[in-house]
């Protein structure tokens, strides 16, 4: 059994309980379509200080979903773990598409890269929810743990890509 399976068992075995099994859910749902980092990146855009921001926030987020929805997945084609395995219950509707990597985490990560950039003291808040999306994909048995780290490396290498361009435009 390789360690993506172990970690998803261990956890899927120990860290369900009434809480957890309300908390992620809801988590995960700040995620969606990164309804939560369009959000932060707008704010950003309707202040003159951060606009600059908003933007590169923004266009990392297009970025990333572009590169990790339209052209990583249909390439690894990875399907979710509850697809091949039996026994869990899921505790949101099934996901639709391929597994690798998560656009949830890819979001998140990007997202908060930017905000550490536009402001030293978005740092916490800003990895600290990604981190925890990131990990609620996992708690949902939706995606491995390697696709929530490939998608949180492909999240800050996106947002690197966008703030080494808008430096150049």
């Amino acid at each position: 059994m390789n360690l993506d399976f172990l970690i998803l068992n261990f956890i899927q075995s120990h860290f369900h309980n009434g809480f957890t099994d309300f908390f992620f859910p809801a988590v995960t749902v700040l995620g969606n379509a990164g309804f939560i980092w369009v959000v932060a990146g707008m704010c950003l855009i309707c202040s003159k200080k951060y606009r600059p921001y908003g933007v590169m926030l923004l266009a990392a987020l297009m970025l990333t979903h572009t590169v990790g929805e339209g052209i990583l997945k249909p390439i690894f084609a990875r399907p979710r773990p509850f697809s091949v395995t039996f026994g869990y219950r899921l505790l949101i509707a099934a996901p639709h598409g391929y597994s690798f990597p998560s656009g949830h985490a890819g979001s998140s990560f990007a997202a908060a890269f930017i905000l550490r950039r536009a402001n030293r003291k978005f740092t916490a808040p800003s990895f600290s929810l990604a981190l925890l999306i990131a990990v609620s994909r996992v708690f949902l048995f939706v995606h491995y743990p390697s696709d929530v780290f490939a998608g949180a490396i492909l999240g800050v290498l996106c947002a690197c890509l966008i703030c080494w361009l808008y430096k150049r435009i």
